[in-house]
């Protein structure tokens, strides 16, 4: 069955909707897919960091370049990455690249960076449906600091609206696949 990605709702029961946090934007993408095998919230944490096709690599790889020169938190090479996912856990505290993991349930990890621009943060939310039926929900929340992150926001925003859902479809793709 083809998995299909539509825009969606942050979760009622998100973690990011519990204490009083400032959102200056906010959206959600869903696709439900079939399981082979219990799919838990740490592999798809893992599947996160391991999902992207080649360009997305690249175009966070460009990025990084960009933005250091104005002193903004880069992801290291995908190399450094890649190994620190050996012992990632997706425990809160624990960091990838570019992003820390902010808290955990047994349906959702909230990672993210807080950063002198912006601070954003990511959910992956695993609902289950049916018993050979899960759906999984990804939204971003962000929040300006200043006039440059609105700025900064605005022009990846087409970028994000592009990235988000085919980040989806490669976390469920290798769920598939295991």
């Amino acid at each position: 069955m083809k998995n299909k990605v539509i825009k969606s709702c942050l979760p009622n029961d998100s973690i990011l909707n519990t204490g009083n946090l400032k959102i200056d934007f906010c959206d959600s993408f869903e696709s439900s897919f079939d399981v082979k095998e219990k799919t838990t919230i740490q592999v798809i944490g893992k599947a996160f960091f391991t999902s992207a096709p080649k360009w997305v690599d690249q175009l966070l790889h460009l990025r990084n370049r960009l933005v250091q020169k104005l002193g903004l938190k880069i992801n290291g090479s995908k190399e450094e990455m890649l190994s620190q996912l050996e012992s990632f856990n997706c425990e809160p505290g624990q960091q990838i690249g570019l992003f820390k993991v902010f808290d955990k349930n047994d349906n959702e990890i909230i990672l993210g960076e807080d950063d002198k621009h912006l601070d954003f943060k990511i959910s992956l939310y695993l609902q289950t449906l049916e018993s050979n039926r899960n759906k999984l929900i990804i939204s971003t929340s962000v929040k300006f600091n200043n006039k440059f992150g609105r700025f900064y926001f605005k022009v990846i925003k087409p970028f994000h609206r592009v990235v988000v859902p085919v980040m989806l479809k490669g976390i469920i793709k290798q769920l598939n696949k295991n």
